[in-house]
């Protein structure tokens, strides 16, 4: 069943996408809703594309890594394995609490950089959503738009009302892929308490975040 919510956006944004595609016949777009796949919107771009390379690079090289200890490691318990019985006990004990100490210092350590990683993953995520945003503020200006909201969220629209390829276009020729944000910080234009935003004074838009419980999606053309 339907929460009352997502039936009232289906329907206003059924209504939307008529006039939207009325509008985009004259160049413009005007609707009051946009929508947008915010995981596309990333991964499409230069900058996620770039990302994407860097980071299954970075991977790669600590998979690489991993297999390198690996094989030293067991070269290495190999040859304690056969000094045990040509060592006295206490001396062969010291050996092996010693080996074992190394394999889960190294395995701590790899982890390690695997973690963080993941959390470079989310960083650079984070970094281009506070760039697109204010690229987003100036389409939803441009359609007179009240909100975007994340199209998989969104049982029924029309698809003249999805920007995520414009937005695309922009956010590449704005910032391209992205390197020069790296090192620096990037602005995050303040918002109204409400989340509004104000056609006048020109504020930016909030970032799209993921919806829970995402509903089927019908495309009407």
């Amino acid at each position: 069943m339907l929460r009352p919510i997502a039936v009232i956006l289906a329907l206003t944004l059924a209504g939307a996408g008529t006039l939207g595609a009325q509008e985009l016949q004259r160049g413009v777009l005007q609707s009051p809703i946009l929508t947008i796949e915010p995981e596309r919107l990333f991964a499409q771009s230069a900058y996620g594309n770039r990302v994407a390379a860097e980071l299954e690079a970075e991977g790669a090289a600590i998979a690489a890594e991993n297999r390198q200890i690996e094989t030293s490691l067991i070269a290495e318990e190999r040859a304690l394995t056969e000094k045990r019985t040509t060592l006295p006990a206490a001396e062969f004990r010291a050996l092996a609490d010693a080996f074992d100490e190394k394999v889960q210092r190294l395995r701590r350590e790899q982890d390690a950089k695997a973690r963080a990683l993941g959390a470079k993953s989310d960083d650079l995520r984070r970094a281009f959503l506070n760039a697109a945003q204010p690229i987003l503020a100036g389409m939803m200006r441009d359609a007179n738009a009240a909100m975007i909201i994340e199209r998989r969220a969104v049982f029924l629209s029309a698809d003249v009302i999805d920007i995520t390829d414009e937005a695309i276009a922009r956010i590449d020729a704005a910032i391209g892929d992205g390197a020069s944000l790296e090192g620096g910080s990037v602005a995050n234009p303040a918002l109204p308490a409400d989340g509004a935003v104000d056609n006048q004074t020109q504020q930016s838009a909030p970032v799209p975040q993921p919806a829970p419980d995402p509903q089927p999606q019908q495309e009407q053309k």
